[in-house]
């Protein structure tokens, strides 16, 4: 957001709640989202009572990720698919996007992590001869661009992009620019967050909302499917 002398950069971070509802969690100014700006936030959120999210979705923002092994290393990282296949598709000829985004597609909206994993290597071969940055851009943390195959099916659309940040956000671009500027950082922030705070009232339900606490329990999901936990057989005793 344009100042006078220089810009803010805006760490947001939503979440969700455990009947499926999403909040708005904090606001806050860094410092060219650098690691010590994001685990500050991240620090003041379990000051608060914030236990670790289960997964947490973001772009590739390397002090993002740093800043949650540090405050929360058992929280899982799912990176954002619309911002890798941005990446991607800008290291591609203009003549090649259209064919290569319905491949990214594919990939991203594999029915299981064998067939994700598979069109990677199909896009890989037929591209990497040539075009070798776009592929390394796609597998860079590959892991990690599927962990949403570990998590309810129904959720996959709620974990594969952060469109939840992007599309209001969009609202505040829009009036900074109206505005030519807020003026001061306390201006900017308080102008994101009244925004943010106003959009929030009209964000939908993560689907199949009965699965959060399942989720948060711990139970195992493979494929998007929930994995029944492995009866255990006790020995029988011998009577005296």
């Amino acid at each position: 957001m344009r100042l006078e002398q220089d810009r803010l950069c805006t760490l947001v971070l939503i979440g969700v709640r455990p009947d499926g509802t999403k909040e708005l969690l904090a606001i806050e100014d860094g410092y060219r989202e650098s690691t010590e700006s994001w685990a500050a936030l991240l620090r003041g959120l379990t000051r608060r009572g914030m236990k670790a999210p289960v997964v947490a979705v973001g772009d590739g923002a390397l002090g993002f990720w740093a800043a949650v092994g540090e405050v929360w290393p058992a929280t899982r990282e799912q990176r954002c698919w619309v911002h890798r296949l941005v990446n991607v598709l800008d290291k591609l000829p203009r003549r090649l996007q259209p064919k290569a985004k319905q491949a990214l597609h594919e990939i991203m909206y594999a029915e299981d992590r064998a067939q994700a994993e598979e069109a990677i290597v199909r896009f890989a071969e037929d591209y990497e001869a040539k075009y070798p940055k776009a592929v390394a851009s796609l597998r860079a943390d590959q892991a990690k661009l599927l962990t949403f195959f570990d998590f309810p099916a129904e959720h996959w659309l709620h974990l594969r992009t952060t469109n939840v940040i992007e599309s209001p956000f969009a609202t505040v671009r829009l009036r900074q620019r109206v505005t030519k500027g807020a003026g001061s950082r306390m201006k900017a922030l308080a102008m994101a967050y009244k925004l943010l705070d106003m959009a929030q009232q009209r964000w939908r339900r993560l689907n199949a909302a009965q699965l959060l606490p399942l989720v948060r329990a711990g139970v195992r999901f493979v494929d998007g499917v929930q994995q029944e936990r492995d009866e255990v057989v006790k020995p029988r005793r011998k009577a005296a």
